[in-house]
């Protein structure tokens, strides 16, 4: 069923049979073609290049969605990506990439949470943007959380490196993450001090900002977005509940005072732990189309039930919660991405297309490359994921190569 994996030669045309694609919003019988890592279309090939494919491939009936991406992702595997020399963040950010694959994860952004001036200088530069490959998935950009965030709400967050933004602003923000060119993705409070005009200066620089871990009323949130704000990171965690006279960051989810072309995006950790069912299902009916699915793990992803020692911490794996050891305190999420659409699925009733979507398309839409990621449209990376009517995992394709399938 599964395609062998790929020869290197250029030209080299695939034709995927017997399978279910999901394209523009449905999941349509439609044959795949994949040529060079691009998807291709079929009516050029027929009627302009009059060619065949070279080899096809009998997919089984199953589904073809585009490859997910996990823009909150903190570590895995025994890694930590905000805990770790500098000589070794290579190396971890590459065995992520790698133990991703299964889970039908083809592009990441590896999060750092909050760190001193001293870890970000070390490790930032180290995190290089690159196209994923057999040896893992692509490497989108950093995703910085913190430090200019709440100490309220700070989470697993470090208090006594939490900073404010000082008069001098952005020259404050370079001087403590150093270079820029690594990142994709920033998470700050925007109830703090010059947030907006830090925000602005973000995304001339072509960086997304994310409003979380933050006491922010709606006010806040939605100047915040006017600025260029366009994320909320793992929505309903880290931030003051919805209150009826003022509904705080969630507000933003209905707000009528954004502007008309800016649309909002949220994350939501749908790992059976972090967010009530409830609270999944009031977010997908209100807003589906922002809805993005992160996992926020942390190193203890893809370890079995028992007891581990990270650091300074003793970490308790009990069924799907990680908890430090001797107390109930969640510890930070062990959620794959494939069981995040699988639980997101089965307690909303969305229907395959929207749970799919929220972990492929509307990411690539909140980053702004979904002109070539996110989509099986003609022209676009080819980099997808094949899987069963439950959704689980069956193979993963990264420009057009087989990189991951599943052993029966």
């Amino acid at each position: 069923m599964m395609a062998q994996p790929y020869p290197k030669r250029a030209g080299y045309l695939y034709q995927y049979c017997n399978c279910r694609i999901l394209r523009r919003g449905e999941i349509i019988r439609e044959d795949l073609w994949v040529r060079d890592g691009k998807i291709m279309d079929p009516e050029v090939l027929f009627y302009v290049e009059k060619v065949k494919a070279d080899e096809k491939v009998d997919c089984g009936n199953s589904i073809i969605s585009p490859g997910f991406i996990d823009v909150q992702i903190n570590g895995g595997f025994g890694h930590d990506f905000s805990e770790i020399h500098s000589s070794e963040i290579t190396t971890a950010v590459s065995k992520v990439a790698k133990g991703i694959l299964s889970h039908g994860v083809t592009s990441f952004c590896p999060t750092i949470i909050t760190s001193s001036r001293e870890i970000y200088h070390k490790i930032l530069p180290h995190v290089k943007k690159c196209d994923g490959s057999p040896d893992g998935a692509g490497v989108l950009g950093v995703h910085i959380e913190g430090p200019f965030i709440s100490k309220d709400k700070k989470g697993a967050h470090p208090e006594q490196l939490i900073r404010d933004f000082e008069d001098g602003g952005f020259n404050q923000v370079l001087d403590i993450y150093g270079s820029l060119d690594n990142v994709a993705l920033v998470t700050l409070a925007p109830e703090k001090k010059n947030s907006n005009a830090v925000i602005e200066e973000f995304v001339k620089q072509g960086i997304t900002v994310s409003v979380g871990h933050s006491m922010a009323n709606l006010v806040q949130g939605e100047e915040a977005v006017c600025s260029g704000a366009r994320f909320i990171t793992h929505l309903f965690n880290a931030m003051l509940p919805f209150h009826h006279r003022d509904p705080h960051l969630v507000g933003l989810l209905t707000s009528n005072q954004l502007p008309r072309n800016r649309k909002i995006f949220y994350g939501i950790i749908s790992d059976g732990v972090h967010t009530h069912p409830a609270a999944l299902r009031i977010a997908h009916r209100v807003n589906p189309d922002g809805l993005v699915l992160v996992t926020d793990a942390i190193q203890a992803l893809g370890f079995p039930p028992g007891t581990y020692a990270f650091g300074e911490q003793t970490i308790c794996i009990e069924g799907k919660r990680a908890v430090l050891k001797g107390t109930d305190t969640l510890s930070g999420s062990i959620a794959s991405m494939d069981t995040c659409v699988q639980h997101f699925l089965k307690q909303t009733g969305c229907g395959p297309v929207l749970a799919l979507e929220c972990a492929s398309l509307h990411p690539a839409q909140m980053l702004g490359i979904d002109d070539r990621k996110g989509t099986l449209d003609f022209g676009t990376d080819a980099d997808f994921v094949m899987l069963d009517d439950d959704l689980h995992v069956l193979s993963t394709h990264i420009a057009g190569e087989l990189v991951y399938t599943r052993q029966n």
